[in-house]
């Protein structure tokens, strides 16, 4: 029987993809559709793509499929075909094509089943996720952005919309996609007469949300077809103002796709003009910040100087310390001072 996970350690996959000669393709897809079992789907799926040398990110859930991987380029026409072909309900299947990609973005294939391909916590048994609103493709877009009679709704976490974001977007200030969906229907209740416009980073979380607003009472929605990112790949295609200002944030080694040249955050820790995410280096803490160059020197990429004194311990005072605590949350929140934040906390005896 044919291995279907990695045996191979992560420093040496990684050294493997950046010894690479030939340009891989980024590229992201997403499909609500029913699997009946999506075990054998995710193993038959794994053997394919990894035939086809792909690395990446891939989620299979009854609900559908949620991808985000790189390709040679040269296979990038053969992966879709297999694609295509791999199902039905594949054929023909969208596919993002990363707009600021340096082939660096994934060094091994995750493929994993969960029980949904984005977490949404509705338990509604009466809610049809394929009751979606209304496609914009980007000139439509524009149009909305014009439309005073349009809200735009950016259905991304805090820290996406704070690197990045359509003007006069409305954030819904949530730490996850479960949390905002109840608090996007709080927020939108007395604007129901109103058109809605949902977006997200590549379309699957805007597009299950346009749905939820549907199932609760709002009746002109629309999402943005693709994402920013098909938005923007249209919009400069078509030679169409690229109306999104700032960058867009994605979840691999990137962190960021540029899309204008505008910088719309500052450095956690000192407030410069910065919109550079990065982790802490403490491996005990790993928080997902904002860190200008000059912090990055004086606090030796760490979040905070608990983590800075932290990180220089020897591995067996680093796990001593790390035994004893609960773990925080792993994305800086506004609501909490940076460098007093308990991440990491101080170990408890």
């Amino acid at each position: 029987m044919p291995v279907l996970h990695n045996l191979v350690s992560n420093k040496e996959l990684k050294a493997r993809m950046l010894a690479e000669t030939e340009p891989r393709t980024t590229v992201s897809f997403y499909k609500y559709f029913h699997i009946a079992d999506p075990k054998a789907f995710r193993d038959a799926l794994y053997q394919g793509l990894t035939g086809l040398n792909v690395f990446g990110r891939v989620y299979v859930a009854h609900e559908g499929i949620n991808a985000q991987i790189s390709v040679p380029a040269s296979l990038y026409e053969k992966m879709k075909s297999f694609l295509y072909g791999f199902d039905a309900a594949l054929n023909n299947l969208r596919m993002n094509v990363a707009l600021d990609d340096d082939g660096k973005s994934f060094w091994v294939l995750r493929l994993k089943v969960r029980d949904r391909i984005v977490a949404d916590g509705i338990e509604d048994p009466t809610f049809d996720a394929s009751n979606v609103g209304s496609y914009l493709k980007a000139a439509d877009v524009n149009a909305m952005l014009d439309d005073p009679d349009a809200v735009f709704v950016d259905m991304r976490n805090h820290y996406e919309y704070e690197v990045g974001h359509f003007d006069n977007a409305m954030e819904v200030p949530a730490d996850t996609f479960r949390d905002q969906l109840p608090m996007a229907i709080d927020m939108l209740q007395d604007q129901k007469d109103k058109k809605i416009v949902m977006y997200c980073t590549g379309g699957i979380r805007c597009e299950k949300a346009s749905a939820w607003m549907r199932h609760n009472g709002f009746e002109d929605v629309y999402h943005i077809e693709g994402g920013i990112i098909e938005y923007a790949r249209r919009a400069r295609e078509q030679g169409l103002p690229v109306r999104f200002k700032g960058k867009n944030f994605v979840f691999d080694e990137r962190m960021g796709e540029r899309i204008s040249d505008d910088v719309l955050s500052h450095c956690h820790q000192c407030g410069a003009s910065c919109d550079t995410h990065v982790n802490c280096v403490n491996d005990g803490c790993h928080l997902l910040f904002i860190q200008c160059p000059a912090c990055a020197v004086k606090y030796e990429n760490c979040c905070s100087p608990l983590c800075q004194e932290e990180a220089k311990l020897s591995p067996e005072e680093q796990r001593a310390r790390r035994a004893g605590r609960e773990n925080g949350n792993k994305v800086f929140n506004k609501s909490r001072g940076l460098l007093n934040m308990t991440i990491p906390a101080p170990f408890k005896e």
